[in-house]
């Protein structure tokens, strides 16, 4: 996605929150400084979602029930949101693309990087200090934005970590997408949390995407 056409989303989320771009911007910069000037990984990206099924696992409670439904695990490929991780490692399951702001449990993303899973850290205004402390120890990543995309650092689309699997899997041109532990009428949730559901499920409506 070309920044031109996210960006009047995000400036809609960030007067909906009453954000302003500048710690996003400055967090990016961060993540960028601590990448290599190229992405290799994001190669191996591209080739485990350009023409395959996807399975996008969200960390809703619902997400262990709705994995005793799927079979075949092997067709699929499998992106997972942050908290999903753990989830998924206790079912012997392991994504092979993690979409992170890096507020899960970070030994639980470093377990799933050991194991090869590829890693898009993603830097916002509120998470510089879990970028400095976890991004150097990652083995297979890439850097993310929900602001203006810098050589090293990109922005595919999408604001939470669920709805960003979606727009990865769209991005790099996924055959199909089956969507799990989503749970987007969730009102047991913080206002803050609950703000972001509704943008979330706004943004899978972008992309044609009914929950």
């Amino acid at each position: 996605m070309k920044f031109e056409e996210w960006e009047p989303y995000y400036r809609a989320i960030l007067d909906d929150f009453g954000w302003t771009p500048e710690g996003d911007e400055e967090a990016a910069r961060l993540l960028s400084s601590m990448l290599p000037e190229d992405t290799p990984c994001l190669d191996k990206v591209k080739e485990l979602i350009h023409g395959k099924d996807i399975i996008v696992c969200g960390k809703a409670p619902s997400l262990q029930e709705d994995m005793a439904n799927v079979d075949w695990w092997y067709k699929y490929t499998v992106i997972a949101a942050d908290g999903a991780v753990s989830t998924l490692l206790d079912q012997g399951i392991v994504p092979d693309i993690v979409v992170s702001d890096l507020d899960g449990k970070h030994e639980d993303l470093l377990e799933a990087d050991s194991l090869g899973s590829i890693i898009l850290a993603h830097a916002h205004a509120d998470n510089a200090e879990a970028v400095r402390s976890l991004v150097p120890k990652l083995k297979h990543v890439a850097g993310t934005t929900q602001a203006r995309p810098l050589k090293n650092v990109y922005n595919f689309g999408g604001f939470s970590d669920g709805d960003r699997c979606v727009f990865l899997a769209k991005e790099f041109g996924a055959k199909s997408i089956k969507i799990i532990g989503f749970d987007l009428d969730d009102t047991k949730v913080t206002p803050k949390k609950l703000k972001k559901l509704k943008w979330a499920r706004k943004l899978l409506g972008v992309l044609g995407i009914r929950l």
